[in-house]
């Protein structure tokens, strides 16, 4: 299959059809493309928060009371576009508040089925925490379609090795990374983030960023770029990057996925990851402190 990961911009809208028209493009484009498999970067929903005006723009604790109203909006729009365009996508996540008052980073799987799928961020940076006051969410889950079984990490969450772990334990081959970050710093960690839980899972991993400038605070700047990732192995790529995009250049990056090769490398590949897995547990600690000074 074709997947394709954004390097997504995030554009100020006088009104609905804008950003409707924007998606839009941006979905027919990776379409036309082939891609079978579209995935949007984390807080790409931000962008709507345009709609209510720069007073609400610059209120970070305003946002997501505002969002709630536009986010069911965008998920009929999503769902149309993966029917009109016969593929499936992983939607610009957003903070949006929920019934118990907690405010979630939602993202969802969107198939031409008309199937949805909700992943939330379960772990939340400082910044989250601290100035946006967004709680993590609940549930992890794996979507089995017609493409295969996909997961979703959203950003800082590939960073812990135990969320995607047990995805592909309940059978996930792809794992989409959806992301926001505003410095190379946290731009590398995830990509690393991503690129280790594609070695130590044997599994493909789909990385998509916001990119260049936003009036508003939480998202004022993006850096990243588009990128897949698979277990670094002869069968397939000796460094692990199947496909990279120019570093904060908008547009699609795209590559071509096979998940029978991907099974081979788990099954007889130059080194057994996945499988080796429970090996590491007798090891795991707690560790002798051995003192040679």
């Amino acid at each position: 299959m074709r997947v394709a990961a954004a390097a997504y911009p995030l554009d100020w809208f006088k009104n609905w059809s804008e950003y409707a028209e924007k998606l839009h493009r941006w979905v027919r484009e990776a379409a036309e493309n082939g891609a079978e498999l579209l995935v949007f970067p984390e807080y790409g929903g931000v962008e709507l928060i345009s709609l209510f005006g720069e007073a609400v723009a610059e209120d970070i604790n305003a946002q997501p009371d505002k969002l709630r109203f536009v986010d069911p909006l965008t998920e009929v729009l999503y769902l149309q576009l993966a029917n009109a365009y016969e593929c499936h996508i992983v939607s610009a996540s957003m903070p949006v508040k929920v019934s118990d008052g907690r405010i979630v980073n939602r993202a969802r799987l969107f198939t031409p089925g008309g199937r949805v799928g909700t992943q939330e961020k379960l772990i939340m940076t400082r910044y989250e925490r601290e100035e946006w006051s967004i709680s993590g969410g609940s549930g992890l889950n794996v979507f089995e379609t017609a493409l295969g079984q996909i997961g979703i990490t959203i950003c800082y969450d590939v960073e812990f090795p135990l969320i995607a772990r047990a995805m592909a334990e309940a059978g996930a081959e792809i794992i989409a990374v959806p992301s926001c970050t505003d410095t190379i710093a946290g731009f590398s960690r995830v990509r690393v983030g991503a690129m280790a839980r594609a070695l130590e899972n044997q599994v493909f991993t789909i990385h998509a960023s916001t990119v260049g400038p936003f009036d508003s605070p939480a998202i004022d700047t993006n850096i990243g770029t588009g990128a897949i990732y698979g277990p670094p192995d002869m069968m397939m790529t000796p460094n692990g990057i199947i496909a990279e995009g120019k570093l904060n250049a908008p547009g699609w990056t795209y590559a071509d996925l096979d998940l029978e090769k991907l099974r081979r490398v788990r099954a007889s590949g130059e080194v057994l990851n996945s499988l080796d897995w429970s090996e590491q547990e007798p090891h795991a600690g707690p560790a002798s402190l051995v003192t040679l000074c």
